[in-house]
């Protein structure tokens, strides 16, 4: 466990392969892991809060991820969120657009990064939270 273990990262993922790669790879490092495997149960969550940062899958089933950041900006979360990450496939670029104008800090292409890369970007958008 690293001196990271207080900060909070929400992953919103459908797919559970990739759930829990991210949460065993998160937990590894030390970090506090939430998972929502729809965008319902992934709205709440964003919605409650105080994360230092959110990875969110823009496909996903009953609500997709820039549903949630719409939902967001109407109703803010009770405690405020860290940056967004949007978790994207390749050719998504007006999706990750408008991610962007909804208030998404980033994006990681799912197909084109290994875990390390991930993990890298990760600890970077960590960082500018501070």
């Amino acid at each position: 466990m690293g001196e990271n273990n207080s900060e909070r990262i929400l992953v919103i993922e459908d797919d559970q392969f990739l759930r829990e790669l991210y949460e065993e790879l998160l937990k590894d490092e030390g970090y506090s892991v939430d998972m929502a495997a729809d965008g319902e149960e992934g709205l709440k969550k964003f919605h409650e809060g105080g994360y230092n940062l959110v990875l969110l899958d823009i496909m996903l089933p009953k609500i997709d991820g820039l549903e949630i950041l719409r939902k967001s900006q109407e109703n803010k979360p009770k405690k405020e969120n860290g940056p967004v990450v949007l978790l994207t496939n390749l050719g998504q670029d007006s999706i990750i657009k408008e991610g962007f104008s909804l208030g998404a800090s980033g994006y990681l292409v799912k197909s084109a990064m290994n875990p390390d890369q991930v993990l890298n970007e990760i600890k970077v958008f960590l960082k500018k939270d501070k």
